[in-house]
């Protein structure tokens, strides 16, 4: 069982993405903060669009500045949002992510309290699809 221990910085860091979170027609605040393998950090935050389906999720602004700071390898990345449910990454995130995890990444799911879930990658996104698969067909 995933150990629920949260990194404070962290977890700060998505709280802060999240309240920060351009979201005019939902009301939904996500943030998303990375740790690298490198040890740096990175956040992001939900931003939605008039042209609704157009917004861009907070895991992907996180991702996208971590690759413009230099890095590809998330060892952490914290998730937050409100309400009483889990807010996890879409599947389009769960994607990206596992773009840029190892076997060691970790997904943490938190509320207003702090981190409710830990997850690997494995079990977000089981039998999953990555760049080995495409070294392995050619």
């Amino acid at each position: 069982m995933p150990d629920l221990t949260q990194n404070t910085e962290l977890f700060e860091l998505a709280k802060e993405a999240m309240n920060k979170a351009y979201v005019p027609y939902s009301q939904f605040h996500v943030g998303a903060a990375i740790l690298t393998a490198k040890g740096q950090f990175y956040s992001g935050c939900n931003v939605e669009n008039a042209a609704y389906p157009e917004g861009t999720c907070a895991e992907a602004g996180a991702i996208a500045a971590m690759v413009l700071g230099g890095d590809t390898l998330i060892k952490d990345i914290y998730v937050i949002g409100n309400g009483d449910g889990l807010v996890t990454p879409c599947g389009g995130c769960r994607q990206k992510i596992r773009e840029f995890s190892s076997a060691d990444t970790m997904i943490h799911i938190c509320g207003a309290e702090g981190v409710r879930k830990s997850l690997t990658m494995d079990e977000l996104l089981p039998f999953s699809f990555g760049p080995e698969n495409l070294e392995q067909a050619g």
